[in-house]
């Protein structure tokens, strides 16, 4: 035995996938052929530096140092705005500019390099996450034949690396011995699928004995392998070592970003680097999802290109007019010294000219500072939602997490939600429930749905007996000691009685299939004296409980044998059994089944399966369907009670039966090429067959806490919820009536497929079933009438092809609740596909599992939940929730305040900008088309960048038109999202209104009043210099006056920003009129001397300003007397105190501000309500 070798407990393993690996020679036939072209040459770095791979460096940056500029600087001009203001500031360099090239190049600098700058700093942030990746340090195999520390980008193809205990895998391993003598090791998968639960490796016997560092001296190996992909689960290759071949499977392959847990160390030799390994071949980008606001701005953008276009034109065909009709005879123009720009001679010529001083005169139309200012808003308002502590589990201690500030607004506007069923509306914790063994049923614990059921009977029948003794047995149980995983009682089983039971015989051997076949690992607790299990599914983990409850305890795994001890025996005393592995024939979606075949102490091999009932039951021998009966009326009570059910099956075997199975199958597993898997399915479907059934199990997933509280509040803010689940038909109604998405009185419209082997005859059965079932809704007259489609994933197949998904759409639009069952990963993401494009409306689609990657990032907006089945969903997610029952605060608090935020900012800005750009219209017109600004360049330049975006910033970041309790309490206001009230052309073209009202309103009231009115008390009339200043302290006033009135929240926040502005304008006017004439123009000394001295510029402000003011003021006075919006009238009777002084009522107000609903727990009591007052009335 090898030197130093340490002799460490041999612990469990869960991959023991098709048994022991064989050499073979004849393994390689594909080799080098497409798809399997990868050579490596172990531990001979001088071959591969002739045939050099990817390096191990890893970048996940968007930029690197020399394409940063190029690359940053085409995106923002990508925008079309940024684009025509890059060309004003070209175009400011010329004579025909009315600006100093400082006012047109600052902002745009300031703007476009603010968002570089954002650019930058998240780039950098991933440039140090590689950097420390790249950075770390592992134990790599030298020439000098020791291992020394080399960082990970040093690492090359075909090194031999020594990882140790704790450390993450530098690339993707092939595994050639651990500490452990039968070369095992446990490896946590976490940053590649988030599942904690560890998974077992196992290096190839023939590599064994590389065990010490020493043993690599003189190691040469060749792996010839399949090329870069990204499935994570599938490997195909070969190893030729010492003149023979073996084969490798994904059993051997340690993937880079792995963690190795509970080993000391493991060697292994590189296959994929860098970019090559899997993990990075995974490493797709998010589909770009943009906002139906962001969407919509764009169109605004044009519409004010569009206006700028227009009085551009006006301004160049006016220009031209004055310099062929009026220059000559302007002899201050001095005509006769007229250069091409201005000659009466071309007018043309002129009038072309002028244009372009024009489109930059009015640039002032378009928003400059828009987009940045949305950006940083969107930013704030992801840290509020991030830092929501209503949204943190306590139990996990995960919180909310906005993963993308791009679709916030998006949150307010969601029409249907797309949810997956287990582990989403359900724990995806798994407790054994019921059973069924020998055609006998057992286990009397009810089930959620059961006692949702009961409760329901009793408040339709006014019998409250049954229920109260369900609640007192579910309260009883609920004071014993909670066992994880396992809820059942039943006496005939518990404490060994099953041994007094006439099928005793067939309860061990249920058990014993519970206790054998599966691919756990135990884990003995010290504390409890009793063993868990790190299983690859809920499910599995609660079968272990079971079995060991039942007497039948897993305890021990080796390479070859798994070990149950068995409690309860005839004789009494408690038996160790040993049952060697010969081949585990792994679950897969595909296969829907599990089988183990194994050799028990006295020599018998045995088959032993679980799976899925319709699989099982086709595999029957015709004697093993004694109990087929009883078994399925059995797992129809189970679905029926919302539970999960699995099929148990077993056979004998013949010694050479199974040499002959095991040879062929050796042969399928030792190849190479794209039909491998065909050819291993093809093996096990041989084997699978003839079985005998022994019986069912059935495992309740439990509701997810507060589910039916969040879907009835989501259903009064008129949101539309669809299921779409793997389940069977019966588990997902019955899950939908405990969440009641369903609930007694309700059509159910079940489309099912008739079976017929002909495909158009199928499809023309399910097209009339969905005539009929539009049909009976057009025909129904009662108003209160609630409909439920429920689909299956095979008739699905057929209602989402061209011709018929349209008709499906419209049936299920229809319906208060739609629920597919049976559905495959690609059909969530089709269902979700045709629900967007099909009804025009925003989606949400929510999940937590890898088969809901699809539809999360097909939809609108994609919620991922931190759930069992890892962190998949979340990563493909826009948003992240711990729990289903945070959607509801999600969506109905943060989604209506940042819609309602965003909206108004948006269209405040758009005010903001058109009521200053006109100013500097009418002045043009005004003084004949000359292209002279009445503003000082510095003023300008000030405008968009500090003057005003602060108030609107904080708008968008604080504003709370109702606060967080009240849009719980009243859920219906979130349909101004849906309905898009704060954001409909109605809303914008007023805005645009009050803005052209506003600049003619400045425009006028200063023109008139300081024509030729004495400014001062020496009598001296206004110039252009104080002209331009009042009529822009006006502008500021105005506006921030305007957004105060536009807000309803107000903290000291709103007051500093608001308050701030203004003042910062007078400062400004103060430090710049003490600077320089030669810097400050005519502007200087211009607030200390001409403008406070004179009250005529008090006045003016104060006048122009209430002017504003007045028609927005008049505007919502008369909307809140006459035609309150929802909010107008929660925000009265709060201001009133009306919700504490009259509770009946702010009671009876909280009961009309909700959507009419047919689902949810509020539609149920609103059905009973009708059906009492149908009584009454039938009385009287």
């Amino acid at each position: 035995m090898a030197r130093g070798r340490i002799r460490a407990k041999l612990r469990k393993s869960h991959l023991y996938s098709f048994c022991l690996f064989r050499s073979s020679g004849s393994g390689g036939q594909s080799i080098g052929g497409p798809g399997f072209s990868r050579t490596v040459y172990c531990n001979e770095p001088q071959v591969l530096n002739q045939k050099p791979y990817r390096s191990n460096i890893i970048s996940t940056t968007k930029y690197n140092f020399f394409s940063f500029l190029p690359k940053a600087l085409y995106e923002q001009f990508h925008r079309v705005a940024n684009l025509y203001f890059l060309g004003c500031a070209i175009a400011s360099l010329t004579p025909l500019s009315p600006f100093s090239p400082v006012s047109m190049i600052a902002p745009l600098a300031f703007v476009v390099g603010l968002s570089m700058a954002k650019e930058g700093l998240e780039d950098w942030r991933r440039f140090m996450q590689d950097r420390e990746v790249n950075s770390r340090k592992v134990h790599v195999h030298n020439e000098e034949g020791g291992f020394g520390k080399k960082t990970w980008e040093d690492v090359r193809v075909g090194d031999v690396v020594k990882v140790e205990k704790d450390q993450f895998f530098p690339a993707d391993l092939l595994l050639l011995s651990s500490n452990y003598e039968d070369g095992i090791c446990y490896v946590e998968t976490m940053n590649l699928d988030g599942e904690t639960n560890l998974k077992a490796k196992k290096a190839l016997e023939a590599t064994l004995g590389l065990d010490e560092d020493d043993n690599f001296n003189n190691f040469k190996g060749i792996i010839k392998c399949e090329d870069p992909n990204p499935s994570l689960y599938t490997f195909v290759g070969n190893l030729e070592y010492e003149g023979k071949v073996y084969a490798i499977d994904p059993t051997q392959i340690l993937l880079r970003d792995s963690k190795l847990r509970n080993t000391e160390f493991v060697y292994g030799v590189v296959i994929f680097t860098g970019h090559d390994s899997k993990v990075m071949q995974n490493s797709t980008r998010s589909p770009s999802k943009r906002s139906r606001v962001e969407k919509k701005m764009d169109y605004i953008i044009y519409v004010l290109f569009s206006v700028l276009l227009v009085i551009s034109l006006i301004s160049s065909f006016g220009f031209a007019v004055e310099i062929k009709y009026s220059m000559p005879v302007w002899w201050f123009m001095r005509p006769q010294d007229a250069d091409e720009y201005y000659s009466p001679k071309k007018p043309v010529i002129s009038g072309l000219s002028h244009m372009v001083t024009a489109l930059m005169l009015y640039g002032y139309l378009i928003p400059i500072s828009l987009y940045v200012s949305i950006e940083v808003v969107k930013v704030l308002q992801a840290t509020f939602i991030n830092q929501d502590i209503q949204m943190y589990d306590e139990d996990t201690g995960i919180p909310a997490q906005a993963r993308t500030s791009n679709l916030n607004e998006e949150l307010g506007q969601v029409d249907t939600i797309l949810s997956d069923k287990t582990g989403t509306l359900t724990c995806n914790q798994m407790d054994f429930l019921k059973c069924s063994i020998a055609g006998i049923p057992y286990g009397v614990s009810p089930s959620e749905v059961e006692l949702a059921a009961a409760q329901q009977m009793a408040n339709d029948q006014e019998d409250q007996g049954e229920l109260k003794t369900l609640v007192a047995s579910k309260k009883e149980k609920a004071h014993k000691s909670p066992i994880k995983g396992f809820n059942f009682e039943d006496n005939r089983l518990m404490n060994g009685n099953w041994l007094k039971e006439p099928t005793a015989a067939r309860i061990m051997l249920f058990c014993q299939i519970l206790a054998v076949c599966h691919t756990a690992i135990p884990e003995l607790n010290e504390e409890t004296g009793n063993y868990t299990y790190e299983a690859e599914s809920p499910d599995e983990g609660s079968f272990l409980v079971a079995a060991r409850e039942l007497g039948f305890e897993f305890f021990q795994r080796t390479q070859s044998s798994v070990f149950v001890r068995e409690k309860y025996t005839a004789s009494g005393k408690p038996i160790e059994r040993e049952y060697k592995i010969l081949n585990v024939l792994e679950f897969t979606s595909k296969r829907k089944r599990m089988t183990v075949i194994v050799r028990d102490e006295e020599g018998q091999i045995l088959l032993l399966c679980k799976g899925a009932d319709s699989i099982i039951f086709d595999r029957l021998s015709k004697d093993g369907k004694l109990y087929l009966e009883d078994t399925t009326r059995h797992l129809n009570d189970y679905g029926e009670a919302g539970l999960r059910t699995l099929a148990l099956a077993y056979r004998k075997l013949e010694e050479s039966e199974y040499t002959a199975w095991n040879n062929e199958f050796q042969k399928a597993k030792t190849s190479i090429g794209a039909d491998r898997d065909a050819m291993l399915e093809n093996a096990a479907d041989m084997m699978e067959r003839d079985l005998f059934l022994v019986g069912a199990t059935a495992v309740e997933d439990k509701l997810q806490k507060g589910v039916p509280q969040c879907i009835d509040k989501l259903a009064q803010a008129g949101l539309k919820l669809w299921v779409l689940t793997g389940d069977k038909m019966e588990t997902a109604i019955n899950i939908g009536f405990a969440c009641s998405l369903l609930r007694q009185g309700m059509k159910q419209i079940c489309i099912t497929e008739s079976g017929s082997e002909d495909k158009q005859e199928v499809k023309e059965d399910i097209l009339k079933q969905i005539t009929n079932g539009l049909e009976m809704i057009k025909q129904e007259n009662d108003p209160h009438a609630a409909f439920a489609l429920i689909i299956d994933g095979k008739t699905l197949a057929y209602a989402l092809e061209d011709d018929m998904k349209l008709k499906f759409l419209g049936l299920a639009v229809e319906c208060a609740s739609v629920i597919c069952c049976r559905v495959s990963p690609k059909q969530k993401a089709l269902v979700t596909r045709l629900v967007k494009q099909g009804t025009g409306k925003t989606t949400l689609a929510i999940g937590d599992g890898a088969n809901d990657v699809g539809m999360i990032q097909e939809a609108d907006i994609g919620v991922g939940i931190s759930g069992v089945e890892g962190m998949q969903a979340v990563m493909a997610s826009d948003f992240s929730v711990s729990q289903f029952r945070f959607l509801e605060r999600l969506l109905v608090v943060h989604g209506h305040w940042c819609y309602k935020r965003i909206a108004q900012m948006i269209c405040y800005f758009f005010y903001k900008n058109i009521a200053f750009g006109l100013t500097l219209f009418y002045f043009e017109a005004f003084t004949g088309f000359s292209g002279q600004s009445v503003y000082d360049d510095w003023y300008m330049l000030l405008f968009n960048v500090v003057l005003t975006s602060l108030p609107v910033m904080s708008l968008g970041v604080f504003e709370q038109d109702v606060s967080s309790e009240v849009c719980l309490e009243f859920p219906a206001v979130y349909q101004q999202g849906p309905r898009n009230l704060f954001f409909d052309w109605y809303r914008i073209l007023g805005w645009m209104g009050n803005g052209l009202l506003c600049s003619l309103i400045i425009f006028f009231i200063n023109i008139i009043i300081l024509y030729d009115q004495a400014f001062r008390a020496e009598g001296q009339t206004a110039d252009l210099a104080v002209l331009g200043t009042t009529m822009f302290t006006c502008i500021v006033w105005s506006l921030n006056c305007q957004i105060a009135l536009t807000m309803s929240h107000f903290t000291w926040i709103q007051h500093v920003t608001i308050g701030g502005s203004i003042a910062a304008w007078y400062i400004f006017l103060l430090i710049y009129g003490a600077l320089s004439p030669r810097i400050s123009g005519d502007a200087y000394q211009i607030l200390v001397e001409a403008l406070a001295p004179a009250p005529i510029y008090w006045q003016t402000t104060l006048l122009a300003t209430i002017a504003c003011t007045l028609p927005y003021m008049a505007h919502i006075a008369y909307q809140r007397c006459f035609e309150p919006e929802d909010h107008h009238i929660i925000q009265e009777i709060k201001y009133y105190r009306k919700d504490v002084e009259d509770q009946h009522m702010w009671t009876r107000e909280r009961s009309k501000a909700r959507q009419k609903t047919k689902i949810g727990f509020t539609a149920r009591v609103d059905a009973k309500i009708r059906q009492v007052r149908a009584k009454l009335n039938k009385k009287q």
